[in-house]
């Protein structure tokens, strides 16, 4: 396998990898085993600047960021899509920048550095994270089994240019759980 392009997201369900670039509307499809190219491309008519993409095994789906639009649901079977959430919001805009999906919740991180939590079974939103003042950039977050996050992000408490690695711990959460819920 030999993509020649802008790689932003690369995902793999079963027997098939799928990998997206930028500024196309197609998700490229690979054999898993031999990396050679199935042939049976999608094309996702509307995508414009795919950023990061990741599969859920539970519901065979993919979720396929859309930097400056939404998040696509693309069916892994059937190849249908749909703009499964938008990132304009009554609230505002927000830039999604990347995804992980684990137990049929879809983690999104996004600019302003905040984590967004939906359930993939209806987009319901399950929690919003608000990161701390020094956090200027989220790269990418990830849930555990503990339902704590692990977090990759530019800006530390003591250096603004420093990248880190930082765990969100349950009771963290809480707080600002609630701080966000006062101020809607």
């Amino acid at each position: 396998m030999c993509i020649e392009d802008n790689v932003q997201g690369v995902t793999q369900l079963h027997n098939v990898v799928y990998v997206v670039c930028s500024g196309s509307s197609v998700i490229n499809t690979f054999n898993a085993d031999t990396l050679s190219p199935l042939g049976e491309h999608i094309r996702v008519a509307g995508m414009t600047c795919p950023t990061d993409m990741v599969a859920c095994r539970d519901d065979r789906q993919l979720y396929v960021a859309d930097y400056n639009y939404c998040i696509w649901r693309v069916s892994a079977d059937h190849h249908s899509y749909v703009k499964w959430l938008p990132t304009k919001s009554t609230t505002g805009k927000f830039h999604v920048n990347r995804l992980s999906v684990t137990s049929r919740r879809l983690l999104v991180t996004s600019h302003p550095p905040t984590i967004r939590q939906y359930s993939t079974t209806d987009r319901q939103l399950l929690r919003v994270i608000t990161m701390p003042g020094y956090v200027k950039e989220l790269f990418h977050g990830v849930e555990t089994t503990r339902r704590t996050f692990v977090v990759g992000h530019k800006g530390t408490p003591l250096k603004k240019e420093l990248s880190a690695v930082s765990k969100i711990f349950r009771f963290f959460l809480r707080v600002l759980a609630t701080s966000i819920d006062s101020n809607l």
